[in-house]
């Protein structure tokens, strides 16, 4: 009978504390559920990693483990020490109840005490958890309003035996602030739990749409503005639009393409409710057809103006 080392097990340090063991299980359990998990003896990681708990989840159960594993290592044939005997009353390599989920190192050391240590086992099975995207758009993550979300969950009978699906819908509250590839946990959303156990969670990783006017820049927001080329030389007042409506933007003579007007409290919101800025970026915009009048003003402006753009360039 091999030694086992439950924290290597579960990835901790032997002085990892309650949370930090609770996580890292349910971590592992997540990832080796037979309900979940393709790879290769997955079943058998699930089953080692509850044992692994159901000793360092309970209190009593880990401080004679501890007492314990100082003659123990990993990989090698365990014995306790003369005269070390369970607190509970079972001796070292006394069996007995039904220790059928666990290994014969378990049952040597804990005898019939399965399930009956600092915490009750659980008979079910947790439920499947679902993962999905929800897209966003960005008038919505400053709505504060809900959106419907329909999903597939997955059904198992009493048993365990698959099922088929069924689709679910809820009103998700969008939170205030969200960003790019957030992920929100809806608690017992996910599939109903086997046999009394729990159900799974729902995971939503959200996506912010891509909008056709706006581009995003962190909570800011950019759009560009067209202009035609006399508005950037004389001026002039244009309607831009934002999340929230239309706002009158002055352009100043001799403004340049490419140029970038900044409005205040016009972008995204973050988790404090403080909004970030809207850049409105200047766009030349060229006629794409004239006639020989509007070449011959264009001729007309080109010789009065007097103007290199290109002096200076490439020196």
């Amino acid at each position: 009978m091999d030694f086992k080392d439950y924290y290597k097990i579960l990835g901790v340090a032997p002085t990892a504390d309650d949370k930090a063991i609770k996580a890292a299980y349910r971590k592992l359990a997540r990832k080796y559920h037979p309900d979940v998990s393709k790879e290769a003896g997955a079943e058998d990681r699930f089953k080692e990693a509850n044992e692994a708990y159901e000793v360092l989840g309970s209190p009593e159960k880990r401080a004679e483990y501890d007492e314990l594993r100082k003659y123990g290592r990993q990989g090698r044939p365990f014995q306790a020490p003369p005269g070390w005997q369970s607190r509970s009353g079972g001796s070292a390599g006394g069996f007995g109840g039904d220790t059928t989920d666990f290994s014969e190192f378990f049952s040597s050391i804990f005898g019939n005490r399965g399930g009956q240590g600092g915490r009750p086992r659980a008979q079910g099975r947790k439920g499947q958890d679902v993962d999905m995207e929800l897209a966003i758009f960005l008038e919505e993550s400053l709505s504060g309003e809900s959106k419907k979300v329909s999903y597939r969950v997955p059904q198992h009978s009493a048993n365990g035996q698959r099922m088929a699906d069924i689709t679910k819908t809820l009103n998700v509250k969008i939170p205030a602030g969200v960003a790019d590839g957030e992920r929100i946990r809806l608690k017992g959303q996910g599939a109903p739990g086997v046999a009394g156990g729990e159900n799974g969670d729902l995971y939503l990783t959200l996506r912010l749409a891509p909008h056709p006017l706006f581009e995003v820049e962190g909570n800011d927001l950019v759009i560009q503005v067209p202009l035609a080329p006399w508005e950037l030389a004389l001026g002039t007042k244009v309607a831009v639009p934002t999340l929230t409506g239309r706002i009158n933007l002055t352009i100043r003579p001799d403004s340049q393409n490419g140029q970038r007007l900044r409005v205040k409290g016009n972008g995204l919101q973050d988790k404090q409710g403080q909004r970030g800025d809207l850049y409105a970026q200047l766009k030349v915009v060229m006629p794409t057809q004239n006639d020989e009048a509007s070449r011959a003003l264009w001729q007309k402006l080109a010789d009065k103006a007097g103007f290199d753009p290109r002096s200076g360039w490439g020196r």
